[in-house]
């Protein structure tokens, strides 16, 4: 597949530019009690703030900021408690790092409304805009410049017959997540997306995704990957059994994923990560 059918373009998001020549770190900051990862759980805004500064210091190029829990068997929380984890630490970091650019990880219309406000850049839906706010959710992108990330998330996708490819159905829901965001006003050049990994599918449907991230390179928009530290890796290696076991894994899909023209990773640990990436893209064949 020709680079050509890709884009590398710059991700305009609310005034900042990110650039996607090479691959760009998010790191993850969940201000969540509760999240899969027991060392990225920092309800403390202190605590959150020094963390962002510390993924800042090693080499992160963008932050996302989390506040409920979406992890199997979560329990969803109030947009109101959402909010008071998220906005305070996006609106400080928004003061200290003016040019780094902040996700806010939601499917609530009032909680993204509140992390732009308080001076959010991107907003990362993990329905893709197919759930009860995603309507909203591109309306807010629309109006405020922001960038959007859509997911694909579709617990259909379990029913598949086994050994069915999921990258034809993966298509064809990010197709219409992006054509839901066109349609609420937001520009092209500012959506990206994500296929998910994780969310309303299978281990192996998980693990197939992640052998062909390149066939979502058709859709032109830069794909982001967030699989960092996840159950996928125990059922490849069953004695990768914690998400503490998980980082080579983790920094071994990483590498995968930046040679296959994956821009944007979503992961815990921000340098190994980069080194990951960066090393993998220079290295990748020329399509």
């Amino acid at each position: 597949m020709s680079d050509a059918s890709f884009s590398f373009a710059p991700l305009p998001c609310r005034g900042l530019t990110l650039d996607l020549s090479i691959p760009r770190i998010m790191g993850i900051v969940n201000t969540s009690p509760d999240s899969f990862h027991a060392d990225s759980r920092l309800p403390e805004l202190d605590a959150a703030l020094n963390h962002a500064r510390r993924l800042v210091a090693e080499g992160a190029d963008l932050l996302d900021i989390g506040g409920q829990s979406t992890r199997p068997g979560y329990i969803e929380i109030t947009d109101a408690e959402e909010i008071t984890r998220t906005a305070p630490l996006i609106r400080a970091l928004a003061a200290e790092f003016p040019r780094l650019p902040l996700s806010i990880d939601t499917y609530k219309p009032a909680v993204a409304e509140a992390a732009l406000a308080a001076g959010a850049h991107i907003l990362n839906d993990i329905h893709g805009l197919q759930g009860p706010g995603g309507p909203a959710l591109a309306r807010l992108a629309a109006k405020t410049g922001a960038a959007l990330v859509v997911m694909h998330n579709d617990p259909a996708l379990r029913e598949a017959p086994p050994n069915t490819s999921p990258v034809p159905a993966v298509l064809e829901f990010l197709r219409r997540s992006l054509s839901i965001a066109v349609s609420a006003g937001v520009r092209e050049d500012r959506l990206a997306i994500d296929p998910g990994i994780g969310f309303g599918k299978t281990q192996p449907q998980n693990i197939a995704l992640l052998r062909d991230l390149a066939a979502l390179r058709e859709l032109g928009r830069p794909i982001l990957l967030g699989v960092s530290r996840k159950s996928v890796f125990g059922h490849i290696l069953p004695e990768l059994a914690t998400p503490a076991d998980r980082l080579e894994a983790t920094l071994a899909a990483t590498a995968l994923a930046a040679a296959q023209g994956v821009r944007l990773h979503r992961v815990h640990d921000v340098a190994p990560a980069r080194r990951a990436a960066l090393t993998a893209a220079a290295l990748a064949p020329r399509t």
